[in-house]
């Protein structure tokens, strides 16, 4: 927790060790913390430096420490100085940046080369997000999802906005409960299409990331967006998919009713999503012949001898969530016109 004042843990287990004492001799001082030797007389200069101990004159060679609210706040006043120094410094570069953007068309797309640059500037762009993550998910991938990313947990717990379009076939690659549900269960919000054009990351409508080729086994080239005509278009291609998906709602989820029997609504929310069948047994974890057994009683259940007889009974009971109904167009009002904006 101090290293952002340049204290480990040894650090800090050995000034914690003054606690309660007067003054130690070094030999007192390693006999109560373990501390090797001579890992123990850096460490004890180190704090001596920092002005957290104080060596005692005399032949035996001793400390006293100083109290923290002297030396820690002392230091930390410090680093509080330096931290604003440092965001004084990024904020004259963000402006100068933003006042010469678009400047230079160049300087409108950056290139990334490579699995790893690719993931870590990924990484980079979500953490900066502050308002919404908008993103449309479909193979091919930098590195292949099985957990939900660090990122996304964190910023949701933060309260930003995910809302996530997948491409049908991106749900057979995603693990079911470590990923999809784990993220919906935190508040992302998800719709799934048959089909995307591209993979896309927008954030808070200012910066986007998309791969260079989408037809490759996996991203190994990918291009940031900044504000341009561009990123205005990727918005909008990301407006249109979720207006045309339908909602994703796993158990657990923040928005999904809890009342279809337990046993069946992770199998009725993968039905929704138009996989094929052995796909959702593979992601129920159970197999083809299970999961159509399954299927038959949950059919007699509803007492449907169809899929569509089914599916009708299903959405009857409100078991799963159907996409608004959006109001017939006037006439006069032209295709598009009642889409929000991608950009304020």
């Amino acid at each position: 927790m101090l290293d952002i004042i340049g204290l480990s843990e040894i650090d800090v287990d050995v000034y914690d060790a003054f606690a309660g004492t007067g003054s130690m001799t070094v030999a007192e001082i390693r006999q109560r913390t373990g501390v090797p030797h001579q890992r123990l007389l850096r460490v004890l200069r180190l704090l001596t430096g920092k002005g957290l101990l104080t060596k005692l004159p005399g032949p035996a060679e001793a400390y006293s420490a100083v109290r923290p609210e002297i030396a820690l706040e002392a230091m930390l006043r410090q680093k509080e100085q330096e931290l604003a120094s440092a965001r004084l410094v990024a904020d004259r570069l963000r402006e100068r940046y933003r006042a010469t953007s678009g400047q230079r068309p160049v300087d409108l797309i950056e290139v990334i080369h490579g699995n790893a640059l690719i993931a870590d500037r990924t990484d980079q762009l979500l953490r900066s997000a502050e308002q919404e993550v908008a993103f449309v998910d479909k193979p091919p991938y930098a590195r292949t999802p099985s957990v939900l990313h660090p990122a996304e947990r964190d910023l949701l717990g933060r309260g930003v906005r995910f809302r996530g379009v997948y491409e049908r076939s991106a749900l057979e690659l995603h693990d079911l409960s470590s990923d999809l549900e784990a993220g919906l269960a935190l508040g992302e919000e998800a719709r799934v299409v048959t089909s995307a054009p591209l993979k896309m990351i927008v954030i808070d409508q200012r910066i986007g990331l998309v791969p260079l080729r989408s037809d490759l086994p996996e991203v190994d080239t990918a291009l940031v967006i900044h504000p341009c005509a561009l990123l205005d278009a990727l918005s909008a291609v990301f407006t249109f998919l979720w207006q045309k998906g339908l909602p994703l709602y796993l158990p657990g989820s923040a928005e999904q009713a809890d009342v279809a029997p337990s046993d069946d609504a992770r199998l009725l929310a993968l039905l929704t999503t138009g996989l094929p069948d052995r796909s959702i047994a593979k992601q129920l974890g159970m197999s083809y012949r299970t999961f159509q057994r399954r299927l038959r009683d949950l059919m007699t259940a509803l007492g449907a001898t169809t899929r569509f007889q089914a599916g009708l009974q299903v959405a009857t009971r409100g078991w799963v969530t159907l996409p608004a109904t959006r109001p017939p167009r006037e006439e006069g009002v032209t295709e598009g016109a009642d889409s929000p904006s991608p950009r304020p």
